[in-house]
């Protein structure tokens, strides 16, 4: 008997939803950044055994959309409410319970649900155990208990995801890991690097664009724009004789390197499109 299905993680963007998926998956697909709204995408990542194959989505963090992006992003999020096996429902073990149980009611899901309680070893015992009260109270949905960072819980939940799959044959050849391409990644690791180095409005003013990538012999070219909406940001993001932009690059290159394992060579720069976010031209341009 071989199982398959497609299972996708919805919650608010401080859920720790791509810490869970990158767990579930084995591989850093996903960026990672305390700061919300940070993934704008869905992200697949494909997990294949002799016995399953699991399609596991992380989805933009639910919001109320203010730009064209946001739009764009919910747009992801209802892609895949639509076609889940499975939906994780996941919930922040610090987070107002009741707001998102409210959420999760709204999204009217037809799928089998599994809520996920991350982030449970910033808990004490006994408010964990009321948090777990509340989410059971709720009633519609296996409550499971986890620390995406921490790695705990996550065979268990792995273990009850298995069990919920449907029969069918897999989806991907057996040696998919996603199906975003390698420059998909390349932009998303450079924006990572923006969410952890800048502050306030700069990341989410930010897009990336891959321009270049030409395999040679001993490395691989890069060349990718850092798209702001104002000249005061590109002289943030550029920094003191360029010192901004060197770090960001030093950072992206290393991660990169680990993911393409090949020596990379890495060439940023600074373009300024206003209102981008507004803009389908440059939306469809920037992968959205």
């Amino acid at each position: 008997m071989h199982k398959a299905g497609f299972v996708n993680i919805f919650g608010k963007a401080n859920a720790g939803k791509s810490t869970l998926m990158n767990a579930l998956v084995g591989e850093k697909l996903a960026i990672v950044s305390p700061k919300v709204q940070t993934t704008r995408h869905r992200i697949t990542g494909v997990v294949t055994t002799v016995d399953y194959q699991i399609v596991f989505s992380d989805t933009p963090g639910i919001i109320d959309p203010r730009y064209r992006l946001h739009e764009k992003m919910m747009g992801a999020v209802k892609s895949a409410l639509e076609d889940a096996d499975i939906a994780m429902l996941m919930l922040d073990a610090r987070d107002n319970v009741a707001e998102n149980l409210e959420l999760f009611s709204s999204l009217k899901l037809k799928a089998t649900c599994l809520l996920v309680v991350n982030k449970a070893d910033l808990l004490k015992k006994e408010a964990l155990d009321e948090v777990v009260k509340q989410c059971e109270a709720w009633g519609k949905a296996e409550v499971v208990v986890i620390s995406a960072l921490k790695q705990q819980g996550i065979p268990e939940l792995l273990a009850r995801i298995v069990s919920l799959l449907p029969e069918s044959e897999a989806f991907y050849p057996e040696d998919t890991l996603t199906d975003k391409s390698t420059r998909f990644f390349v932009a998303e690791m450079i924006r990572e690097k923006i969410f952890h180095l800048f502050d306030e409005e700069i990341p989410y003013h930010t897009a990336v664009a891959v321009t270049q990538y030409q395999e040679k012999n001993t490395l691989i070219k890069i060349t990718a724009e850092i798209i702001v909406t104002r000249e005061t940001q590109k002289a943030i993001i550029l920094g003191d004789k360029g010192s901004s932009i060197k770090k960001i690059g030093t950072l992206a290159r290393q991660d990169i390197e680990k993911f393409v394992g090949q020596k990379v060579f890495l060439e940023l720069f600074v373009k300024v499109r206003g209102k981008w976010r507004d803009n389908d031209i440059y939306l469809k341009e920037y992968g959205y």
